[in-house]
């Protein structure tokens, strides 16, 4: 006999969760220490991340 997958529908608040904020502009930005200094540039630079959605987002210093 197999395995019953339940098949329930996912509502809007679990779909969305944590989402809304982010799409209307309201990050939770938290400074990421992996990479601070910028190639491109030659300079340093403060590398911020979104807790919610995990977009990035750097600052020259």
């Amino acid at each position: 006999m197999g395995n019953v997958l339940p098949f329930k529908k996912i509502r809007a608040s679990e779909r969305h969760k944590g989402n809304t904020l982010c799409r209307n502009g309201h990050h939770k930005w938290t400074l990421d220490q992996s990479q601070v200094f910028d190639v491109k540039l030659g300079r340093l630079v403060s590398r911020y991340r979104c807790n919610r959605c995990g977009i990035v987002r750097n600052r020259a210093e």
